[in-house]
């Protein structure tokens, strides 16, 4: 169905719908990049693309050569320079239906059990990572650490985070199913400029895996025993104790 016409061009119904899909797509885009490293690499791309479309407008030779010279091996590069911040885009795009898979029985257990255990990490200023796997699976950094399969418990994951032992250093990863996956895990770091200079490894770790997945991850300070949680990239600090149950319900039932 036509909507209206300019001259011999035609607007109708599906060009709308095209239009309002790319619009979509790019402004999702831009929302996922905003504030990343990947924002900077996209201005710089767009210079270079203007750039390219004015040697071609304008028939400068050499610089027309030498773009298309470099369109094959520029977008393999753009495939590794973009790699961690693709794989997000696409397991973001992926995403569908509710952000947790418990159900509301194993749900209301693991918002208690880590509520008490994050609080009691937090009394004892003991350096934490919990990481809540969602919907996007973490078995890549689950092999990372020690398997465990074992049942949340206070007792047991403050244990793992008391110093000196073993397994204090890395990141406990609790599976869809209300697990302990693992514990040691190694997780990316952060390539977030706001974030990079301001904090410790453990808080660049646990913004680092929400970049590239649904997980949410909450983190104890060794230093000052202050409560944060990351998720989707975004890191909200100094939760209160008596008000972190509520926040961690919010993230995880979204």
């Amino acid at each position: 169905m036509e909507l209206f016409k300019i001259g011999f061009l035609s607007f109708g119904i599906k060009d709308l719908v095209d239009i309002g899909i790319v619009s979509a797509l790019i402004y999702k885009m831009f929302v996922l990049i905003r504030g990343t490293r990947t924002a900077q690499m996209a201005i710089g791309l767009a210079l270079l693309i203007v750039v390219a479309s004015l040697a071609y407008w304008l028939d400068m030779s050499a610089l027309s050569w030498l773009f298309s010279n470099l369109t094959t091996f520029g977008l393999l590069a753009l495939v590794i320079l973009f790699q961690p911040e693709l794989r997000g885009i696409l397991a973001n795009i992926g995403l569908s239906g509710p952000l947790r898979p418990f159900s509301n029985v194993t749900g209301r257990f693991l918002i208690e059990e880590i509520s008490r255990t994050t609080v009691r990490l937090a009394e004892l200023k003991y350096g934490g990572l919990i990481i809540i796997e969602g919907r996007v699976g973490l078995r890549d950094y689950i092999e990372t650490g020690k398997e465990m399969n074992a049942k949340f418990s206070v007792e047991l994951v403050t244990t793992l985070f008391t110093g000196y032992t073993p397994l204090h250093d890395g990141a406990v990863i609790v599976s869809s199913a209300g697990q302990i996956a693992a514990a040691a895990c190694t997780l990316p770091l952060t390539q977030n400029p706001l974030y990079r200079k301001l904090y410790g490894m453990r808080h660049k770790a646990g913004i680092g895996i929400t970049e590239l997945s649904d997980a949410v991850a909450i983190i104890t300070s060794e230093e000052t025993g202050h409560i944060s949680i990351a998720h989707n990239g975004k890191l909200q600090q100094d939760i209160h104790r008596n008000d972190f149950r509520e926040t961690l319900a919010n993230y995880l039932t979204k």
